[in-house]
């Protein structure tokens, strides 16, 4: 059996484990959104480059047709030569290239030239002339193939993939300029089309999609979260409760370990008490009767007598102590039998001055118990009431139905019990009284739970005691 200081050192581990996994959980949670969140929106990043690259072939294809043909066939046979240096062909490639890119998101246009190495147009003419650069696009352009890529203006935060809102996003494309040799009829690279679209409306809204997907994980991993803190509470207040009724149980287990062990030592020695304390009474009353029995004698005889009787009552409570008597239940009312006691003590409260106070009247509180066990018990706790209150007082007795069982209350206006005492009053042979066997109070409750019934004593020293006792209205 596993002792209640043991259980309660082994509470706190169970339960920061548990509080651990509920915080190893969430973490876990919020670890495996951020992924999510990150998957989804590169994968819509990646579509949206996909779209601007089919867009930006479109266009330089849309572009090697016009240029070829309405602007290098009329120059070659009108000049012999293209110079783009020149202010006319100039102009008509300006209105060839923004012709072709009409109703297209397209912000900058380029023109590269192979052999030179500069760019030998541009929509912006601040741009004309400068220095090629030899990216892997334009590289690639020149061995024909077209490439496009996303330059950003801002770094991601963090370098975790989450892009920061106000950065600009432009995709660049590099389109090889396909022209058909006039004498062999082969196709060759002529130039390279540099096409940059800004597209940071688009990929802002994509970034603001991820946020949100990333805001909903973390939000829903904080509700899971929570409702796991839920579950643990709940668990955590479920253990402590299974642990309180073990350690109640494990306390009742060993009361009674305890008290079989007295009542077998108890019923042995008040058996061989009361047969000789019989012979010493009978005794004392034939010496009584005697002929020429003198008044001292026969003075002597009866304090033999009175005490052989308190000495009887004592075994006797002893004996129902050790071997309580197992109740007969039968049909019988609580509002009766209370009434009977109080018809007993009518004298003796009469001789205190104890009034009392009762809502009985005419209920009936029917109930299967044993009448003669619950007269006793209820007999032994209005003497106690009545003991407890120094000169005149009041002893009120309230019954009141709950569901399928009775509370009574016997509430009385005595001087009270300490808090040290009352943790003891049921503990068998524990009494504050000079002439007491201390078995009252144990032998009472022993008779309540055989009735499948709880008691309980509430009480502050100098106002009073309320004894509480609950009782099944059916067993």
């Amino acid at each position: 059996m596993i002792a209640p200081s043991q259980s309660v050192k082994q509470k706190p581990k169970q339960f920061r484990l548990v509080k651990y996994f509920a915080v190893a959980s969430f973490i876990v949670l919020v670890i495996f959104s951020f992924p999510f969140s990150v998957v989804i929106s590169q994968k819509a990043k990646e579509a949206l480059l996909e779209s601007y690259e089919n867009s930006a072939l479109l266009v330089g294809e849309n572009l090697n047709q016009q240029v070829f043909r309405d602007f290098v066939l009329p120059v070659t046979r009108q000049y012999g030569v293209i110079r783009l240096r020149d202010k006319e062909q100039q102009d008509l490639m300006d209105r060839v290239v923004r012709n072709a890119i009409h109703g297209f998101k397209v912000d900058l246009v380029n023109i590269h030239s192979i052999n030179q190495g500069v760019i030998a147009y541009s929509t912006d003419l601040s741009l004309i002339g400068h220095k090629t650069r030899q990216t892997i696009g334009y590289k690639k352009a020149v061995m024909g193939e077209s490439f496009s890529s996303i330059t950003s203006s801002r770094y991601d935060l963090l370098g975790l993939g989450i892009e920061i809102l106000g950065s600009q996003k432009k995709i660049r494309s590099y389109i090889p300029f396909m022209a058909i040799h006039p004498f062999t009829g082969e196709r060759y690279v002529a130039g390279i089309f540099e096409l940059i679209q800004d597209v940071s409306q688009e990929y802002h809204s994509i970034v603001r999609f991820q946020y949100l997907i990333f805001g909903l994980s973390i939000l829903i991993m904080g509700l899971i979260f929570l409702a796991l803190l839920l579950i643990v509470h709940k668990a955590e207040r479920i253990i402590e409760q299974r642990m309180k009724e073990q350690q109640e149980l494990e306390a009742q287990l060993h009361q009674a370990e305890r008290l079989a062990a007295l009542g077998e030592m108890v019923a042995g020695v008040s058996h061989e008490i009361k047969n000789p304390l019989g012979i010493i009474r009978s005794t004392a009353e034939l010496l009584s009767t005697m002929p020429g029995a003198t008044d001292t004698q026969k003075k002597l005889s009866e304090v033999i007598n009175e005490e052989s009787n308190r000495l009887n009552r004592i075994v006797t409570e002893f004996l129902d102590f050790a071997r309580p008597q197992v109740p007969r239940p039968a049909p019988c009312d609580l509002g009766e039998i209370i009434k009977k006691n109080l018809l007993f003590l009518e004298p003796e409260l009469k001789k205190r001055d104890v009034k009392i106070q009762h809502n009985l009247d005419e209920k009936v509180l029917g109930l299967m118990a044993d009448e003669e066990l619950l007269y006793r018990a209820l007999l032994n706790l209005l003497i106690n009431a009545i003991q407890s209150i120094d000169g005149s007082g009041t002893i009120d007795i309230r019954v009141e139905q709950q569901k399928d069982r009775y509370l009574l209350q016997i509430q009385d206006t005595g001087s009270g019990i300490s808090p040290e005492n009352l943790k003891r009053v049921f503990d068998p042979f524990f009494t504050t009284k000079e002439k007491g066997t201390g078995l009252g109070l144990a032998i009472v409750r022993k008779i309540i739970e055989n009735h499948n019934g709880n008691i309980s004593v509430e009480s502050r020293e100098g106002q009073g005691t309320n004894v509480k006792i609950w009782l099944p209205s059916t067993m």
